[in-house]
């Protein structure tokens, strides 16, 4: 009996350490990106090194499989959907969602070379003066095509400063939430599976929760090979 009680916790710590060893995040998984597998279609992110916080996060995360069989429990046409709280993965018909997650925050990350466009993802947060994210939700751009005239009143009345020429244009091109700049951490985009992304955003949605009337879920999240854009 005892040699089978020793053999157990063995096994047992075998396991533990294999969990542990795989939510590990290395230089090579740093190299590939996230395919999202959704019940809408797969979407496929490559995240930014110039946010090694929110990267290394991210990756963790997939790699224990935290987001398999999670909702993307709000979305907004023309602006976003959010995925990433745990609390979604069972959740009722109807319940609001939203405040789930790690209790431990990530610093904020915000880069000048990482703006709202479309096609980005950004870590959801709540209120907070350091401005950190959310331990594990996130969101996906859509956002809308802007005008000069949209850009202008979005500097002075949300930004309260200007918008660089550069993103400006992208703005006025593909689209985005440029109101969300330097408020949000981005960390990455999506390099294939854009047209899934709109698919998703136009669908109908509970008003107050914005939750899809119809559950959309992120049926598997793991790392694959990058391929050359």
């Amino acid at each position: 009996m005892k040699k089978i009680t020793l053999f157990f916790c063995f096994f047992a710590l075998c396991i533990s350490l294999f969990a542990q060893k795989d939510s590990t995040v290395r230089k090579k998984d740093r190299k590939k990106d996230v395919l999202l597998q959704t019940t809408m279609g797969d979407i496929v992110i490559r995240l930014s090194d110039s946010t090694p916080l929110h990267r290394d996060n991210f990756l963790k995360l997939v790699k224990v499989h935290f987001y398999d069989s999670l909702l993307f429990h709000r979305v907004i046409k023309d602006f976003m959907m959010q995925g990433g709280d745990p609390d979604s993965k069972r959740a009722a018909a109807g319940a609001r969602l939203g405040g789930g997650g790690p209790a431990a925050r990530i610093p904020a990350e915000f880069r000048t070379s990482l703006f709202h466009k479309k096609g980005v993802i950004a870590a959801a947060r709540s209120e907070n003066p350091e401005k950190a994210s959310s331990g594990s939700q996130f969101y996906i751009v859509q956002g809308k095509i802007w005008t000069d005239g949209g850009l202008d009143s979005t500097e002075t009345y949300r930004l309260k400063r200007k918008i660089p020429l550069a993103h400006r244009e992208v703005y006025k091109k593909i689209g985005g939430t440029p109101h969300l700049d330097q408020g949000y951490t981005v960390y990455g985009e999506v390099v294939k599976g854009i047209e899934v992304v709109d698919k998703i955003c136009a669908i109908p949605t509970t008003k107050g929760t914005d939750r899809p009337l119809e559950d959309v879920r992120i049926i598997k999240a793991k790392l694959i090979k990058r391929k050359r854009r």
